[in-house]
């Protein structure tokens, strides 16, 4: 299938994801048509269904979010797979990057804030390393779009990607499902619960076993298969307790391994002077590395979580105790080849690891109303708290750790009043604290290849900054009909305050960047149309940061750098379109599309070292890019998705079905300069599965395919040594098989 008739498919599907589409069809009642089911989400922190939230969300369960992990990919596959989402990493499995609506962070430092919440279970994981807990056993994704302070955590400038677990029940339920594939693909997940004492204490485990088998080569050392690779262990235990009528607690234990490869980078492989394209004679299954240890990863989580709530009659009160813990370590070599033998012309060595060491214990209380009046209000507090050690190792300098303390509290109220059966006014508030403090620990320069003079190490005074500010939101929504309603939205968040000390690791100085404040306008529509068979959800957006928030990664000098830009703006829609056509066949689309620009006319940054790329910004004398009137850096300016699936009956026992699942990605800046190799676009992944399902015997047996194209897509840029980038992986064929109980 080429490229040119995949986008033309995808670009013609009006392209959306949505929630987990449901088909009302057992087999018992297959004679009824085949209709949308209800969604039901917790954008607001209340169960609402998704076409009464007058917000921009959107939700995945079921098929189309089991299909994207059939193959063991991490949380990075939800990327591009709903509307003006994407995610990438340069730190292999161990540390994702969120984007939405084009407005997220490139930074790969471990210490780097995200303007995208990612919670788990009710519980913010605000370190990066923490964002990539395994998903499996999961009952819903939500993406919620737009600046959601006003009750979600800290720094949600640009949304929250919501992930909940299914939770233990009193009817015992369970599944077993087991996935083999190509480049010694293997994927185990399983999970049991039921009632341990009957309407008392009801309990539920979940485990996952992700593996891949070695499959890049070592040109450079002869060696065959040793890195790509990686073992991933996950478990999750719950526990719930109903004493009585009035009262529940659910505790939640969960712990993560992860032994693999890091992200793997390969020099030059850019096509010098082409947008983004590989130069012919790249090689996905080889590298040429001389350093490195060939780019190991270890990472391990634990955490606990434990959820309270009383019914209180007419209000509800809810508490939620969090500790979370990882520790762990990646190494790599940066520059992707080797001094004078190339592949290409490679300047000097670089060689780097980083170990990091983060604990974060949250604690929040919500009283909320618990009636049926058209007055409905919630009001609570927020307390966070982390630490966060790094050591960054490096060949020239030696071994440098810094320490990061942050602390937050916070005040928040919201309230919706149903001025007539079609009329609903919502109004928050929330007040957040932070705090933030760097200290500089040990340097050691012994025993590397170059030995810095211990004199010249600089002794770095503690930085403590803080802030607080108001966030708010308003919205209406208003009920046009029994099919639809339209809604209209508005809101201010801020992300506090960054400390980006990776530059200290280098004898350079920390950098601040001042806190960034975004107001942001959104209009929307909402319809379950033709009989509850379509779903048509359309947002419009606008919206503008103030003191944007950038990283300068790289340039020459191969700095790490905070920037406060006067201001970035974004606009663009989104579409989310679900469509029953017949009992047997069911699509899904969604389109998105982000502009986005940094405005500051005076603002710049260092470009790619040793003149490999070619810089179409102004370059002004001193040598720096001027960025003024760029995009934001890695945000796709559109994306596309679409799925499709069929079935057609085998009797009355089971049936035969076809699902396949498409994601387009369009124009991405890869830094915050415009070059040509640095700019990407027309990139697309595919998935497939075909197989048979037995309503009789409960379970599915299944033929599947991730990127069933082959395709190589760019992924990401290293600029301060040579045209540096990495990629995906490659195709993976396999068979599962899934047993429900």
């Amino acid at each position: 299938m080429s490229k040119a008739f995949t986008h033309t498919l995808l670009a013609t599907a009006i392209v959306a994801t949505l929630p987990a589409v449901a088909v009302a069809a057992e087999s018992e009642t297959r004679h009824k048509a085949a209709v949308l089911e209800e969604v039901t989400v917790t954008a607001q922190r209340r169960s609402e269904g998704l076409q009464e939230v007058p917000i921009s969300v959107a939700a995945l369960s079921g098929e189309r979010l089991d299909s994207m992990f059939t193959a063991g990919d991490d949380i990075l596959a939800l990327a591009a797979r709903v509307p003006n989402l994407y995610a990438e990493s340069s730190n292999g499995r161990a540390a994702p990057r969120f984007y939405i609506r084009g407005l997220g962070n490139a930074d790969f430092d471990l210490a780097a804030s995200q303007p995208v919440s990612i919670v788990f279970d009710d519980v913010v994981q605000e370190n990066v390393v923490l964002k990539s807990f395994p998903i499996f056993d999961v009952e819903q994704v939500e993406v919620v779009r737009g600046p959601q302070g006003t009750l979600f955590g800290r720094n949600t400038t640009a949304g929250v990607i919501k992930f909940d677990s299914r939770r233990p029940t009193w009817e015992s339920d369970g599944y077993m499902k087991v996935a083999a594939g190509e480049l010694g693909t293997a994927n185990i997940e399983g999970a049991f619960g039921g009632a341990l004492v009957e309407d008392k204490l009801a309990g539920r485990l979940s485990l996952l076993r992700q593996e891949r088998g070695d499959w890049i080569d070592n040109r450079y050392t002869g060696e065959d298969d040793v890195m790509g690779g990686f073992t991933e262990l996950a478990a999750r235990g719950q526990l719930l307790w109903t004493p009585t009528d009035n009262f529940s607690g659910l505790l939640n234990v969960h712990q993560r391994d992860l032994d693999g490869t890091a992200s793997v980078f390969r020099a030059n492989i850019y096509e010098q002077g082409a947008q983004g394209e590989l130069k012919e004679n790249f090689d996905r299954d080889s590298v040429y590395f001389d350093n490195g240890d060939n780019n190991p990863q270890k990472y391990q989580s634990a955490g606990s979580s434990l959820k309270l709530e009383w019914n209180l009659g007419d209000m509800l009160l809810t508490s939620i105790s969090a500790y979370e813990r990882a520790d762990g370590s990646s190494k790599g070599d940066i520059d992707g080849g080797v001094v004078g033998d190339g592949p290409g012309f490679i300047p000097f060595d670089a060689l780097t690891e980083d170990r990091a060491d983060v604990s974060q214990l949250t604690q929040e209380i919500r009283l909320a109303s618990n009636t049926n009046d058209p007055l409905q209000w919630q009001l609570g507090g927020f307390y966070y708290d982390s630490d966060l050690d790094v050591t960054s190792i490096d060949g020239f300098y030696g071994a440098t750790t810094v320490r990061h303390g942050n602390t937050s509290w916070a005040l928040f109220g919201q309230t919706s009043y149903d001025f007539s059966d079609a009329l609903t006014g919502t109004l928050g508030l929330r007040y957040t604290y932070d705090e933030k403090s760097l200290v500089v620990g040990e340097q050691n320069v012994d025993g590397f290849a170059l030995v810095i003079d211990a004199a010249s190490i600089q002794d770095y005074e503690p930085v403590e900054i803080d802030d607080g500010q108001l966030s708010w939101e308003a919205s209406l929504n208003y009920v046009l009909n029994d099919e639809s309603s339209v809604y209209g939205r508005i809101a201010e968040g801020f992300r506090a305050q960054s400390i980006q000390a990776r530059d200290v690791a280098f004898e350079g100085s920390p950098s601040i960047a001042d806190s960034e404040t975004i107001t942001s306008f959104e209009v929307g529509y909402k319809a379950d149309l033709l009989e509850d068979t379509l779903r048509l959800n359309v947002a419009v957006f606008y919206y503008q940061i103030d003191d944007i928030q950038l990283t300068a990664v790289g340039g020459g000098g191969n700095f790490n750098r905070l920037l406060n830009a006067n201001k970035g703006v974004g606009k663009g829609f989104e579409v989310d379109l679900e469509w029953v056509a017949t009992d047997n066949l069911l699509l899904t689309a969604g389109a998105g599309f982000a502009d986005t620009e940094i405005q500051d006319a005076g603002l710049t940054t260092a470009y790619c070292g040793s003149g490999q790329c070619t810089v179409t910004d102004p370059v002004p004398v001193d040598g720096l890019a001027m960025i003024d009137g760029n995009p934001f850096q890695s945000a796709p300016e559109s994306v596309f998705n679409f799925t499709l699936r069929y079935s057609l009956p085998v009797g009355s026992e089971g049936e035969m079905f076809l699902f396949t699942d498409w994601a387009y990605q369009g124009e991405t800046h890869l830094a915050l300069y415009t070059a040509e190799e640095y700019t990407i676009d027309n990139q697309f992944e595919g998935g497939l599965r075909l197989g048979y399902t037995s309503f009789v015997g409960d379970y599915e047996v299944a033929l599947f395919g991730r990127n069933i194209t082959d395709e190589e897509n760019i992924k990401g840029q290293i600029d301060f040594n040579n045209l540096t980038g990495f990629v995906n992986d490659p195709r993976v064929l396999g068979v599962e098989f899934r047993k429900n109980f």
